[in-house]
């Protein structure tokens, strides 16, 4: 009878153990982000979100001096809890726990960490037209770790024989070419999203992301990034991230399990957009085409995330914040701009200025317009009302017309006179010293594809970027002369570069196995870039230009100290440029200085230009 009535009481208390695992279970914190914030910021409410599996009728709380919670919200989704905690300037540094508590019983708790922000952060620099900006695609770029090629429990594996395949590059591979980086004169570092984008295809270019928190284990860790950034400042180099504030992948863990019913447009499912970037400042434009512009997906791949929601916005403006702060970012290039929500682009860009006022941002709104794209930077008086917060935007005028400039023959209207009356659209501009400028990028075929080999005019196309108003933007592998298709094929045109992986036939970055051409190429580039970077006056300076006549473009940087004449001939002959017209900056006596030979130039009353060539004159 004894024995039977131990087995009972045993047989309770594991009825017991198991009802209370089981709860806990139940009670377990999944996702708490952002899971670390810092003392001091001016953004001292920072907003949570909470997942976990019917967490939502638990109560949060803590024991922590100058930190508490403010505010609870539930919404529809019982999984999901946001609460707001204020951080005072006297907190302390340091790791502590959230308690999650049903009645009495604490439920689930959750570690939170404060750090100490890195002195000077508030007023750190962003980059300016004195920089000169390298944007590679990682995943292309340089394998420095091939045993993260492929992750077990990532859906993508690694086939580099596939152009849409991932191919292995990785943080590792970038951190060990930093000195090639700076080097070859860039200031500014602008890989595409290195953030994890588990999908099951075309992972590697890093826009479908899956976790807004964490790098993608096939490129490093959180930890590696900001060592990289450490690592790229200290050789006199910034890194800028590329954000997405409009979608997100299809494999995100949202997906499974929406915070709440508008989080996605379209309730979830792909609705696509019509790509139609007028329809927002449109007077006569119909409503439903600007719905379908903003809410509509980018791709099936890629759901379109509503900033309309208000814990959304406030996720996605505290994600930025929170990398800029982790990573020592000193810029951000922000992907589709145009395409979320224009209310949320304004607060959204206002926040991060009002915590970093010196911090530099660029929008990509892919336009051939002006008007389009000066309707989103800082200082534009619009007619809608939009009070738009970004300080550049990447110039995509002047991108097309060099492009149509170089490939066509010259006339009346083709040709130069594309990029003279691109530039004569800056009025629009509150600030076109600010933009971003740029031959090609990760969406367009390669310059060089763009003028069918032709180098000369490739080289023109480089000492432009130099030397035109703005911060130019260079990708990666041009600068010894890789082509690609002529039409776009992105796979392709993001190409491995020569010498980032074991066993290449070339190497960019020793220069071993390189054509004299390639060679060449690229001295050339880091010729270019190092004469400017000594040459505050084409950063700086303001800019006139004269309108072109048989086959040559001139244009002139100035400060009311220094002066450099820049002239552009489609000649393949060499011409004689006749000086009379440019009597403002040459004046009878004046002596010039090529920038690329460093040779002394007569300036009389005419100079010869070499065929198909770009001449730079400093004006002494």
């Amino acid at each position: 009878m004894k024995t039977a009535r131990m087995k009972v009481v045993i047989a309770f208390c594991f009825g017991l153990m198991l009802s209370a695992s089981a709860s806990a279970r139940d009670f377990a914190i999944d996702h708490l982000e952002p899971a670390s914030w810092w003392v001091g910021m001016k953004h001292s409410r920072v907003e949570l979100m909470v997942h976990g599996n019917a967490i939502g009728p638990l109560q949060p709380r803590l024991s922590r001096p100058g930190v508490t919670v403010i505010d609870v919200q539930r919404v529809a989704n019982p999984n999901y809890l946001f609460v707001t905690l204020e951080i005072a300037a006297s907190a302390s540094p340091g790791t502590f726990d959230i308690e999650f508590v049903d009645g009495d019983r604490v439920a689930a708790r959750h570690p939170f960490r404060l750090d100490a922000r890195e002195a000077g952060s508030a007023a750190r620099k962003g980059f300016d037209a004195s920089d000169a900006i390298y944007l590679i695609t990682p995943d292309r770029f340089a394998n420095g770790d091939p045993s993260n090629d492929s992750v077990a429990a990532m859906q993508e594996r690694a086939d580099r024989a596939s152009p849409n395949g991932r191919h292995g590059g990785d943080i590792a591979g970038i951190s060990a070419h930093l000195d090639y980086i700076a080097g070859m004169g860039f200031t500014q570092l602008w890989p595409t999203p290195l953030l994890e984008n588990d999908q099951p295809k075309f992972s590697y270019h890093g826009y479908a992301i899956t976790d807004l928190y964490r790098v993608d284990r096939r490129f490093g860790s959180n930890e590696d990034y900001r060592a990289l950034s450490r690592s790229a400042r200290a050789k006199g180099v910034g890194l800028i991230m590329d954000v997405v504030l409009n979608h997100i992948g299809s494999s995100h863990w949202w997906m499974r399990d929406l915070p709440t019913p508008d989080w996605i447009n379209h309730g979830g499912k792909f609705a696509p957009t019509n790509h139609r970037r007028t329809t927002v400042q449109d007077p006569h434009a119909a409503p439903q085409d600007k719905a379908d512009f903003v809410e509509g997906w980018f791709s099936p791949g890629m759901p379109d995330l509503n900033q309309r929601n208000p814990h959304l916005a406030t996720y996605l403006i505290q994600n930025s914040l929170w990398w800029i702060e982790y990573a020592g970012l000193s810029g951000i290039r922000e992907d589709t701009f145009g395409y979320a929500d224009a209310e949320f682009l304004s607060a959204w860009g206002k926040a991060v200025l009002d915590e970093y006022p010196d911090f530099s941002m660029v929008g990509e709104e892919w336009s051939a317009s002006p008007a389009t794209v000066a309707h989103w930077q800082r200082g534009k008086v619009n007619a809608d009302g939009h009070v738009p917060h970004m300080p550049s935007m990447m110039d995509f005028p002047v991108h097309t017309a060099l492009r149509d400039a170089l490939r066509e023959a010259e006339g009346w209207d083709t040709g130069w006179i594309r990029l003279y009356e691109a530039l004569a659209n800056d009025y629009l501009y509150p600030d076109a010293d600010r933009l971003v400028v740029f031959a090609e990028n990760h969406d367009t075929t390669r310059m060089l594809a763009n003028v069918k080999g032709d180098v000369a005019l490739f080289k023109i196309a480089m000492a432009y970027l130099t030397t035109v108003r703005g911060t130019p933007q260079f990708f990666y592998g041009s600068e010894v002369l890789m082509e690609g298709p002529r039409e776009r094929e992105d796979g392709n045109i993001r190409a491995d570069m020569p010498g980032g992986w074991a066993g290449d036939a070339k190497n960019a970055f020793t220069g071993a196995g390189l054509s004299p051409a390639e060679r060449d190429a690229q001295d050339y580039l880091r010729r270019l870039l190092d004469w400017r970077r000594n040459t505050p006056v084409v950063q700086h300076g303001k800019l006139q230009h004269f309108a072109p006549v048989d086959g040559v473009y001139v244009y002139f940087r100035y400060d009311g100290q220094d002066t450099v004449m820049v002239a552009l001939n489609r000649n393949a002959k060499p011409a004689p440029l006749a000086l009379e017209r440019f009597g403002r900056f040459i004046k009878a006596g004046s002596k010039g200085r090529d920038a690329m030979s460093g040779k002394a130039v007569a300036l009389g009353t005419t100079l010869e230009l070499a065929g198909d060539a770009a001449t730079i004159i400093s004006i002494e």
